[in-house]
């Protein structure tokens, strides 16, 4: 037996939709999984946290998770395009507390007295996150962004580029090889 839920135990979940060849390891955690879009030939696997409460997941075609990743949408989205894959222990937040310490945090907290801050994160088509990375509210990764291990990512980045560091910075032009060989691939699979 593998640890990827059955067709039935899938359907099961109550995702908003969800398409062909989607595997969930039974070892991940899925809160608001009816806020969950997710496309064709994914992969998540084990203790992955996919987390909505008022806002949505979109989950692209061909896009791995591997152990480990978190996405908590909260109040806001996360949209992950074709072809990304976001690597070991990455936390992707649409979400935060204040950390300013103007206001109390955390979630057994009245709303009346934090300052949550939600904005979308869009992590664009043949994106790829390294092992550790953080992602902060607001962020959108450009077509073509690769991060090194351990990346702080808390802005915008710029498309075909690579990026390391806390905060992430700039190191040179990804190549855009790939490009060719999706085209070959698609044509394969029509």
């Amino acid at each position: 037996m593998n640890s990827f839920y059955s067709a039935e135990e899938l359907k099961a979940l109550n995702l908003k939709l969800y398409g062909d060849n989607v595997l969930i390891s039974r070892k991940s955690s899925i809160y608001g999984a009816d806020k969950i879009t997710i496309g064709n030939n994914v992969r998540i696997d084990d203790f992955c946290i996919l987390s909505v409460k008022y806002g949505e997941i979109i989950i692209g075609n061909f896009v791995q998770l591997t152990a480990y990743v978190s996405l908590y949408a909260g109040d806001s989205s996360i949209h992950l395009y074709d072809f990304v894959g976001i690597g070991t222990r990455t936390c992707v937040m649409a979400t935060s507390d204040d950390y300013s310490g103007e206001t109390m945090t955390n979630p057994m907290i009245p709303e009346k007295y934090k300052a949550v801050n939600s904005c979308p994160i869009i992590i664009k088509k043949h994106s790829i996150i390294g092992t550790g990375c953080t992602i902060l509210p607001g962020v959108t990764i450009a077509e073509g962004c690769s991060f090194g291990a351990m990346t702080l990512i808390n802005k915008n980045t710029e498309q075909w580029s690579i990026y390391v560091g806390i905060p992430a910075k700039k190191i040179k032009d990804r190549k855009r090889d790939l490009l060719i060989l999706e085209k070959a691939f698609h044509d394969e699979v029509e």
